[in-house]
């Protein structure tokens, strides 16, 4: 089957960033196995200055407990340890040619949410969703179950034979795997039982500590046994509401925030039956004819990530200070390692509040046309810098100039549109706005306004006003949807 430039558009937002470095290919079966093959290598680790200097560093629990210097010291290079991390994750997926594994870390990153202050765990935690993001979710459920970050933001080390705590053992069911409705109190209860004794040592790395752990008889779901975490992770694959849930999810994720039931549980069947390789979901959802309906292409809400990455790989910008993304991101309420909750961010049509919208529309004039930054920028997270919130600056004269002495410098860019424009430079100025629109937007020209292509329909044979013409293209609602 070929692929019109439409579908490649929507297939390229769906499964990446919206530009496909293979998408040369034109029979969309080859190209979409390629896709996922192509994502089978080992992904190099993300590390951070900071991570390596604590490593090496490897101060002991009795150093630190006796030296608050030190706590603070360790406090702060965690803290800048986890912007790097994010940034330098960010420009992965600016840069990368497998965008689909790192698109789908994204969501992976978003379903299995977690927020800890801990730069070396936060790196292990990503490597894990990265390494198997396309590959069998049951290898990934549990490699996370057994990080570092999740057993300490789940508050696992604190489950133990004489005092139990539910938290890690009611996240798995809820949020990891089946779903509310799909168990009861007393299974959360037993469940947790199972997962006593599962903690890190020092290094981050996974450790069972049998002093602690509930030997006894367990009834989950049905089943009685002397189980362990691993046995508990095992049986709750073996339920096929497992399978139903994640589908949803990742259905919502690269096809309509609306689900359609009959089609989820279709995708649903051949999952479980696949034993759970998220590659081959994937693959069946993005050759499927109904993936292309209209109904399915612009439906979705570009997360703020997306939007961002979707504009860097679109017109690449180098940034004066690095931490001008950590500044969108904190606007447009997604900042990466730092989820609103375990439920991670909801998605879909909360993306966008009155402020959001306006600031969404305003980037591409602030990254490509030097417009000043004078947003104030969400009270989140409580963890990184958050020195200007709503609650202490409220003259205006005051706010202005505190943007501009925070800010203003911060988002000095350097926009290389060279590539942009080479694709533009045998096309007739009449045909350019309609061809610039087709470049930019998911959503099929035909269906956008078409007197904001009548805006702009003079002669657009100039650089310059190509350029303008992108930016104010970026700048439209349209524009925010993939």
């Amino acid at each position: 089957m070929g692929i019109s430039n439409e579908k490649l558009q929507h297939l390229s937002w769906r499964a990446g960033f919206g530009q496909l470095t293979s998408a040369k290919e034109p029979d969309l079966q080859k190209l979409v196995r390629n896709l996922i093959r192509h994502n089978h290598t080992k992904p190099d680790a993300i590390s951070t200055q900071e991570s390596v200097e604590l490593v090496q560093n490897n101060y002991t629990y009795s150093q630190i407990k006796a030296d608050a210097s030190l706590r603070k010291l360790i406090a702060q290079k965690n803290r800048d340890g986890i912007k790097n991390l994010n940034i330098l994750w960010l420009k992965e997926m600016f840069t990368t040619n497998r965008p689909l594994r790192e698109k789908m870390s994204l969501f992976w990153h978003g379903h299995f949410a977690c927020r800890v202050q801990n730069v070396s765990h936060q790196e292990k935690l990503l490597q894990i969703i990265r390494e198997n993001a396309l590959g069998n979710f049951g290898d990934l459920l549990t490699a996370v179950s057994k990080s570092a970050s999740m057993l300490a933001f789940l508050n696992n080390q604190q489950n133990k034979k004489q005092h139990a705590n539910e938290n890690f053992g009611r996240e798995v069911m809820e949020l990891f795997t089946m779903g509310r409705g799909n168990y009861t109190e007393k299974d959360v209860k037993e469940g947790s039982r199972a997962f006593t004794g599962w903690a890190f040592n020092k290094e981050g790395d996974f450790v069972f500590r049998q002093n602690v752990h509930d030997d006894g008889q367990k009834t989950f779901l049905g089943k009685t046994g002397n189980f362990d975490g691993d046995d508990i992770l095992k049986i709750l694959l073996e339920h096929k509401a497992t399978a139903h849930h994640i589908t949803e999810k990742i259905y919502r994720f690269v096809v309509n925030d609306t689900p359609d039931e009959q089609l989820i549980a279709d995708l649903a069947e051949k999952f479980y039956h696949s034993n759970y390789h998220i590659g081959n979901l994937l693959e069946t959802i993005f050759t499927a004819d109904w993936f292309y309906d209209k109904k399915n292409i612009g439906a979705r809400i570009k997360s703020p990530v997306e939007l961002i990455v979707g504009m860097e790989r679109k017109v690449p910008a180098t940034f004066a200070n690095d931490n001008a993304l950590l500044l969108f991101q904190r606007t447009l309420g997604q900042v990466l390692f730092y989820p609103p909750n375990v439920a991670g961010w909801p998605g879909g049509k909360d993306w966008i509040d009155s402020s959001t919208l306006l600031y969404r529309m305003r980037l591409p004039q602030i990254v490509y046309a030097s417009e000043e930054f004078n947003i104030r920028p969400k009270p989140m997270p409580e963890e990184m810098d958050n020195s200007y919130t709503s609650s202490n600056i409220h003259d205006d004269l005051q706010k202005k100039e505190f943007m501009n002495r925070a800010y203003k410098n911060k988002v000095k860019v350097t926009a290389n549109w060279d590539a942009f424009l080479d694709k533009f430079t045998a096309i007739s100025s009449e045909a350019l706005p309609k061809a610039v629109a087709d470049d930019l937007l998911v959503n099929l020209p035909q269906i956008v306004n078409t007197s904001l292509l009548e805006k702009y329909a003079v002669a657009y044979n100039h650089p310059t006003e190509i350029k303008k013409m992108a930016v104010n293209l970026m700048s439209t609602p349209e524009y925010q949807l993939c």
